[in-house]
């Protein structure tokens, strides 16, 4: 085991003062055991440690860093923002251009709303969603993730779309009353009491699950008979598949998207959008109220201009074409491993990895040998059941190989990860299935 005692001590003051000792429940640890490493500084598709320790960062802020950690048009950007001003509580030059910059990359999105969060821009677009249909329900997909809001902390079930139980203490049944939760990958029934379905066109909150052929055209088909609208959550995706996100991928375009991540490049930001018809039923224009003070902020503008004048259609493609390499290479690594040490699950059957990759994002599964793909939660849900997820874990972070913390997160390689990182991640894999499965 490698030593982290300052980590630990930072922990320990931290649990002090801070509920778990965390700011986001991932960071603890707690589904991979052990405590969680204290981030000094990064550089790159690297982050040092409070040790001093290296690791080859896969976490990359959960996708916020495209460019990797403290790009210099990043830092320069920021500089220069923070030097005129942090905030002023008035519209900025630097908001209005990182709106025009979103709508102009992607097609049929003809407004946006800048907000300070994934949630706050899914909560918003709910509540736009609502107030232009004059309808209460929606229904979103077992094991996508849409922030912490009350409304969307609903889980699923299986079969037919049902009625949402919350998922955290305190929220009230009543919060999610009118949420309605389906399996994902498959077309739910929609009736004219639906307000809109909110979908993460590419799933990435329960591992990396690809949206099955007909599925996002069903959904807008579906919306489109019911007078209901479709919202893609793009927090994830949005300027990480591409320019255009996953609606430019799948060729399926909603009414209404909700950005952040790469838009902020590595600031808090969030964001919603769509068709202008819709976006204007919010305050001041229409009678859907929203605000924020930190709304637009201009540190995340600039940030988040550097980031999307930086990524063009060869860095996107550069990136796409190394980790498909990379994919296919880890899973049969991987699975050697497993075969080879004869590792089964609680019924018997021999895994294997599945490495799913979209884009620039892959995933990381354990499945019985020769299944199909993960293609909902219920799958990502045995994966994460047979327990190799959190040894791998452990097993990589001890070799300087930083992966997330949780066996629904996907991994993040940024521009910064060469091909150098992404073959020292495959050298370092292949000792580390072997030390994980012994375990």
């Amino acid at each position: 085991m490698v030593d982290r005692a300052v980590s630990a001590a930072w922990f320990e003051r931290a649990r002090r003062v801070i509920p778990g000792g965390v700011n986001s429940p991932v960071r603890s640890f707690r589904s991979v055991g052990g405590h969680p490493y204290f981030v000094s500084r990064g550089e790159g598709a690297y982050v040092w440690d409070a040790d001093g320790h290296r690791l080859l960062d896969f976490v990359q802020s959960y996708g916020a860093s495209i460019l990797g950690h403290a790009h210099p048009a990043v830092v320069r950007a920021v500089s220069d923002a923070a030097a005129r001003g942090t905030t002023f509580g008035a519209p900025t030059e630097g908001e209005v251009l990182l709106a025009e910059a979103i709508c102009a990359r992607v097609e049929g999105c003809e407004q946006v709303r800048l907000v300070s969060s994934g949630t706050e821009a899914a909560m918003s677009a709910i509540r736009v969603a609502r107030g232009f249909t004059g309808r209460s329900r929606v229904l979103k997909f077992a094991g996508c993730y849409h922030g912490h809001s009350d409304g969307l902390l609903a889980g699923g079930g299986s079969g037919v779309a049902t009625l949402g139980l919350p998922d955290s203490a305190g929220v009230p049944a009543a919060a999610v009353a009118e949420t309605l939760v389906a399996p994902y990958n498959q077309v739910p029934e929609i009736d004219d009491r639906v307000a809109c379905v909110i979908v993460e066109a590419v799933a990435a909150n329960m591992g990396l699950v690809a949206p099955e052929s007909g599925f996002l055209q069903g959904l807008r088909d579906a919306c489109d008979a019911a007078g209901a609208l479709l919202v893609f959550d793009e927090v994830i995706t949005g300027f990480r598949l591409g320019e255009g996100g996953a609606s430019g991928w799948a060729g399926v375009r909603p009414d209404l998207w909700c950005f952040g991540k790469v838009i902020g490049g590595g600031l808090p930001v969030g964001a919603f959008g769509g068709r202008s018809d819709v976006l204007e039923s919010l305050a001041p224009v229409g009678p859907v109220y929203q605000a924020g003070t930190l709304s637009g902020n201009p540190l995340a503008t600039a940030a988040g201009l550097a980031v999307l004048e930086s990524m063009g259609p060869l860095s996107y493609r550069t990136l796409c074409e190394r980790v498909a390499r990379f994919g296919p290479a880890l899973a049969a690594v991987l699975t050697q491993a497993l075969v080879k040490a004869g590792i089964e699950d609680d019924s018997g059957r021999q895994l294997e990895a599945q490495v799913p990759v979209m884009g620039p994002l892959f995933g990381l599964f354990f499945a019985p040998v020769g299944s199909a793909p993960v293609h909902d939660y219920d799958g990502a849900v045995a994966s994460a059941s047979t327990g190799v997820y959190a040894r791998l874990f452990r097993s990589m972070l001890d070799r300087g190989v930083a992966l997330a913390p949780g066996p629904y997160e996907v991994a993040f390689p940024s521009m910064a990860h060469g091909d150098a990182e992404l073959d020292r991640t495959l050298d370092v894999a292949s000792e580390a299935i072997v030390d994980a499965v012994a375990r």
